[in-house]
């Protein structure tokens, strides 16, 4: 008589690594939003999350490592390299797609709360972290090279030419007081700007107005090309 057959049975499925490291780094986020990275605790991050330091260890190599994933992290909560290079690959007018990511950002300050991504790098800019280098290599100088190019092609100028630099603080700045303000400045104060479409047109033509004049000086001052040697 044949033997029965029996299949193996079911192995337990395993945990998600990676939902784990996501729910980490989500808890540790909202966290460091709320009390900063000097006072945010790794012994409340894992009671929050529901998991120990070892957790932390292996999936960030400690609390530092954590805070690093979080910078990157709520950096991209504003605008992701992803989007951008998206956006930039789009063979369209650059003016366009200057609208398009000014038009993303004043949207994202018109939230009646904004994500906890914002308050993070808030927090960072006003009382720097050892941390700060490395968003500054892996977030903030991607983006800020894919924006230049952009600017740049507005301008007809290189993407490194310090007028396209300082055009680019000068166009992202807006954005970020707006997201900075109290939203009482809109409701009492200010009730206009809750118009979000009618907001972007107009900074858009602030924008390129003053884009377009900063590019027309630096042309003008720029020095002649040589000219070819005559006979």
């Amino acid at each position: 008589m044949a033997t029965r057959s029996s299949s193996p049975p079911a192995r337990a499925q395993r945990t998600d690594g990676n939902t784990t490291r996501l729910h980490i780094l989500e808890t540790a986020g909202q966290l460091f939003a709320e009390r900063g990275f000097a006072e945010a605790t790794s012994k409340e991050i894992c009671t929050r999350a529901g998991t120990n330091m070892a957790a932390i260890n292996y999936h960030f190599n400690g609390r530092d490592g954590l805070y690093e994933a979080v910078l990157i992290e709520a950096h991209r909560q504003l605008v992701s390299v992803d989007e951008l290079v998206s956006l930039a690959s789009v063979p369209t007018d650059p003016r366009l797609k200057l609208r398009a990511f000014l038009t993303h950002l004043v949207e994202l300050g018109s939230q009646p709360k904004a994500p906890w991504g914002f308050r993070v790098v808030l927090r960072e800019a006003l009382s720097p972290s050892p941390a700060m280098p490395v968003m500054i290599k892996r977030a903030v100088l991607p983006k800020a090279k894919l924006l230049r190019g952009l600017i740049g092609g507005i301008m007809a100028l290189p993407d490194d030419h310090p007028s396209v630099q300082r055009a680019l603080l000068f166009t992202v700045l807006p954005c970020i007081v707006m997201m900075v303000a109290p939203k009482d400045l809109g409701n009492k104060v200010l009730p206009a700007l809750k118009d979000t479409k009618a907001l972007a047109d107009d900074l858009m033509r602030y924008v390129l107005a003053g884009v377009d004049a900063v590019a027309k000086e630096a042309k003008a001052a720029a020095p002649p090309a040589t000219a070819g040697k005559r006979r």
